[in-house]
């Protein structure tokens, strides 16, 4: 025991100093970062811009502190090494067969209980702390429903997935919307590591449809109680989540928390912040029975196992039962129920810490569970009010948000090195197709883009979709007006025809939008509004005709010219976009030109119209306008999609040619 306690003094005297260095570091850079009191940003170009005492030797200085950055991290890697040498070397007399192989490198693992066990280290049990496994697999379970559930899940993976270091698996128990969606979402996200596995709810209604409840969540907030019937037998443990959750940690930490669990613990539950349970927010207020304040539900940690040994099913059922004899309805969904299960038996319980499930609805007690930005874990929108909920700190925990909200998935394909992944086809297709390209060549970035598969995330809003009896359907790939009564007349489904929508603009970011034509018509004579592009690039939609178009009361045919890039509503079988030509530049062009050249007619829609409002100039026009090299690619593409062009239609292609080297 003598010579276990003194591996392991040398194994947290070790781990002391891998803590220690970039806490120095730290310091050093922080002290160093404060000029005459005042904060000096530590971005050599940041400093050009905004600092006037920027010189030569600050660069220099700043160049040799960047190479002693450099020593420190690579002494941390060596005592790293070092550190996992002795690791291995420490005698395997632990309890349970788990052993931690987190690095501080590798992710942020559970390093409170690693300080907490630095700070323990001269008591006399030398415990072993909890731990993850660095490829271990770890269980989300989470109910989504409906299409703005869809929405809210989406946010919280790429939360998850922008902190995780471990392989993920996904249990998503969804109704026939959610599935259909999120299905076509993870298979083209193809994020490596990640397993998703669908559980029909409507297939779950039954078992829980008996409870009246009040809750805006519906059915669909009962069905948490039902995961030990529904998750796979041979599944032990499993986080389950709300969908209005935010990540701000790895997931790993929270999984490691298991391992604390003691006796018949068998649910971590963060204590609600509120006084619900108290029953003291209004007169005659009458919750369910709880524990003290009760446990919110938003956050949960089950070990499924002990649950089906201890006849959940049996003992939420029988509560239930009886509770609902007295109180008619839950008002708080599964939550009322499983508060009212642990009110009888207190020893199911572990209480996680508050951070692990900071509820932002109105009046709760969340500002004790944080007292700096890095004592966040995960942040709980639950209230009804979502990001317009009353709290001190709303704002951030909204930027919070809407950064994940907003953040491009694609960035979260990163491998787990270290970790296996299994074989996917898709993404093995891709590989291929992307070794197959010349990385030195200057347009390399232009013709990988051809080959991404980019995430799709279908109906992102509320949409109900029933064929129509004349094949007549229209898809809407913009925001527009236009009457169907189009479609019929063109013989649309019969026939090759491009329909133009004509495209106006205004300047205006407040706009009421034009309800007629002649509406239009009067704005745009009181310049409220343009033709579109007419101030930048006018040869884009001149073919539209807008003078004929002012007085057209019938659809009237076009010819193609160089540049033209209108609006069109075409049939499903049209030729599709060329991938070649991504961010700015010729997309439409190549398409329109693709389209005449197949002898398609142009056709514009007299009493149709789009108006685009102006926004911010987007990155890739940026690059177009600053970037010489972006030029030169697209003006390569060009060339090639021409060549092909001809190839493919031979003589009749020929005039576009004629007309490049004209305009």
């Amino acid at each position: 025991m003598l010579g276990i306690c003194r591996g392991r003094r040398k194994f947290l005297a070790a781990s002391l100093s891998l803590l220690c260095i970039p806490a120095i570091t730290w310091i050093y850079l922080f002290s160093g970062s404060f000029e005459d009191g005042k904060p000096v940003s530590l971005s050599p170009l940041e400093s050009q811009a905004h600092s006037p005492r920027y010189t030569a030797s600050s660069q220099r200085e700043r160049e040799s502190l960047e190479v002693r950055m450099r020593e420190v991290e690579e002494e941390n890697r060596a005592l790293r090494r070092q550190l996992s040498l002795a690791q291995g070397r420490a005698p395997s007399h632990r309890r349970g067969n788990h052993s931690k192989t987190y690095s501080m490198e590798e992710g942020t693992g559970d390093s409170e209980n690693l300080r907490a066990g630095i700070v323990a280290g001269n008591s006399s049990e030398c415990g072993q702390q909890p731990v993850v496994e660095k490829c271990e697999t770890i269980h989300v379970a989470i109910v989504c429903a409906g299409y703005n559930a869809s929405r809210d899940v989406v946010t919280l993976v790429k939360s998850v997935l922008f902190h995780r270091r471990n392989p993920l698996h996904f249990h998503l128990i969804a109704d026939s919307i959610a599935e259909q969606i999120l299905a076509t979402l993870f298979q083209t996200w193809m994020v490596p590591a990640v397993r998703v596995d669908f559980y029909n709810a409507d297939e779950l209604k039954s078992e829980v449809s008996w409870i009246p409840n009040k809750h805006y969540s519906g059915i669909y907030g009962l069905m948490k109680l039902v995961l030990t019937k529904t998750l796979p037998a041979n599944l032990e443990r499993v986080i389950v989540l709300d969908t209005d959750i935010t990540f701000a940690t790895d997931i790993a930490e929270l999984w490691a928390v298991f391992h604390k669990f003691k006796g018949q613990q068998v649910l971590g539950l963060v204590e609600n912040q509120s006084d619900w349970y108290l029953g003291n927010l209004w007169k005659n207020h009458r919750p369910w029975p709880a524990l003290g304040r009760g446990y919110n539900t938003g956050v949960i940690l089950l070990l499924l196992d002990k649950l089906r040994k201890m006849k959940w099913e049996q003992m939420w059922r029988l509560t239930a039962e009886r509770e609902l004899m007295g109180m008619l309805s839950t008002s708080l969904a599964d939550q009322d129920i499983f508060n009212a299960v642990i009110k009888q038996n207190p020893f199911l319980v572990y209480q996680l810490p508050c951070f692990w499930n900071v509820q932002l609805s109105d009046h709760t007690r969340s500002e004790q569970c944080y007292r700096d930005v890095s004592d966040l874990k995960v942040i709980h929108w639950n209230s009804p009010k979502k990001l317009r909920v009353k709290n001190k700190h709303v704002e951030f925990f909204r930027n919070l948000y809407l950064t994940f909200l907003e953040y491009d998935g694609n960035l979260l394909r990163r491998e787990l090195f270290g970790c296996p992944s299994e074989a996917d086809v898709n993404s093995e297709n891709l590989q291929k197709q992307l070794s197959e390209l010349d990385e030195d060549d200057l347009c390399y970035e232009f013709r990988r883009e051809r080959f991404t598969v980019h995430r799709t995330h279908l109906y992102f809003l509320h949409y109900e979709y029933e064929p129509a009896a004349d094949s007549t359907d229209v898809t809407l790939v913009a925001q527009l007006s236009m009457d169907r009564k189009s479609v019929i007349q063109l013989d649309l489904a019969n026939t090759k025809k491009a329909m133009i929508v004509p495209a106006f603009e205004t300047l205006r970011y407040r706009l009421s939008f034009p309800k007629s034509k002649a509406e239009l018509l009067s704005m745009l004579d009181m310049g409220t509004l343009f033709t579109f592009r007419y101030h930048v690039w006018t040869k884009g939609h001149a073919p539209t005709n807008f003078a004929k178009w002012r007085t057209a009361t019938t659809p009237y045919r076009v010819e193609w010219e160089a540049d033209f890039e209108p609006y069109v509503v075409v049939r499903r079988d049209c030729p599709e976009y060329d991938r070649r030509f991504v961010g700015f530049g010729w997309n439409k062009v190549a398409h329109i030109m693709e389209l005449d050249v197949q002898e398609y007619e142009f056709i514009v829609l007299p009493n149709a119209y789009m108006i685009h409002m102006p926004h911010a100039p987007s990155f890739d026009i940026t690059k177009f306008r600053s970037n010489k090299q972006y030029r030169i690619c697209l003006k390569t593409l060009k060339e090639e999609f021409q060549q092909d062009m001809s190839r493919r239609y031979g003589f009749a292609a020929l005039k576009y040619l004629t007309a490049e080297n004209n305009s």
